[in-house]
């Protein structure tokens, strides 16, 4: 068991991330009686702190200032040391999300110590963290362990049981000074621009309904939305597919786009390249539509298909919309 972790929290519209109860999860779990400290770090975020208690935490660090509004790399590292610096721990979790891919390794570097990114599964042996994360595309797993101390980890979203709320919890609230350095600010953000999405997103989806370059073209990804429609799932692609600029890169799944855990994963005319299969290795359960039997999506899939899309799409659809309806 460890003596003690650091969570390293994400406030998303107001409310603590579901990572980072996740995070909350795994921490209580591999520190036993030891101490859970969340951080939170932003502008607005001191709120969350109750919050955090509730989800496991028994001690919450607050580095609350307007100077921290919107995520600099510069900026957060700073107020990332100077949590490290209070919080003492051993251990150091961060979530697999922008902000966590982006300062977990600076702050490795910083402290003279090493990260395991993109874990999926998280063991103590002794005093050492053993982060499991994939590798070779997908196709295997990896066990790694940081020599030095801390020993810091990124935490891929849904590999880790939710932590139970318990709003008696009891615990402490400490807010400390970011004192930003603005000369030692080299990144200025100028403009930021969102992409608007409609219904569950990519990330956070319990099913997903991806599709492939073999649909044959942009307008028969119809099929796709209406069998995420009836659903309730996400849309997702291919890379080829968004090369080809058949759909917006902001649903692309695999090494260089999005990483997805969802319970179920429908991959519709996808071959399974080792990239692709990057981003959805994760997913519980996967079923493959593909008319080619070799297609190496298959060798993951838990249920396949083999046949043209174009002749299974409209009886799935309309099979799920009556199970649905009964």
């Amino acid at each position: 068991m460890a003596s003690s972790i650091l969570v390293v929290g994400e406030v998303e519209e107001g409310r603590l991330a579901t990572i980072t109860a996740e995070m909350l999860g795994a921490a209580r779990r591999l520190s036993g009686d030891g101490t859970v400290t969340c951080a939170l770090i932003g502008s607005g975020v001191e709120a969350s702190g109750q919050a955090a208690i509730a989800l496991g935490a028994d001690e919450v660090i607050v580095v609350d200032d307007a100077a921290l509004a919107e995520y600099n790399t510069d900026t957060y590292l700073q107020a990332m040391l100077k949590v490290a610096e209070q919080a003492s721990a051993p251990i150091i979790l961060f979530g697999q999300t922008d902000m966590g891919r982006d300062l977990a390794p600076r702050l490795a570097f910083r402290l003279d110590t090493g990260v395991i990114m993109d874990t999926i599964e998280l063991a103590m042996d002794g005093d050492r963290l053993q982060g499991t994360r994939p590798c070779y595309g997908g196709n295997a797993r990896a066990i790694n362990v940081v020599r030095g101390d801390p020993q810091i980890a990124t935490v891929r979203a849904k590999s880790q049981d939710l932590a139970a709320e318990d709003s008696s919890r009891q615990g402490t609230v400490t807010k400390i000074d970011a004192a930003i350095d603005q000369s030692a600010v080299r990144v200025k953000v100028i403009e930021r621009s969102g992409v608007s999405a409609e219904g569950v997103r990519l990330e956070d989806a319990d099913v997903v309904v991806s599709g492939g370059r073999g649909l044959g073209g942009p307008e028969n990804f119809d099929v796709i939305e209406d069998l995420a429609s009836a659903l309730g799932a996400a849309v997702g692609a291919s890379r080829a597919v968004c090369d080809l600029e058949w759909r917006p890169v902001s649903e692309q799944v695999g090494l260089t786009g999005k990483v997805v855990s969802p319970t179920l994963y429908i991959a519709v005319a996808i071959s399974g390249a080792s990239q692709h299969m990057a981003g959805c290795s994760g997913s519980k359960n996967i079923v493959a539509i593909n008319k080619d039997a070799d297609a190496n999506i298959f060798k993951a899939a838990r249920f396949g298909i083999v046949e043209d899309f174009a002749k299974v799409m409209t009886p799935l659809i309309e099979a799920v919309k009556q199970e649905k309806g009964g």
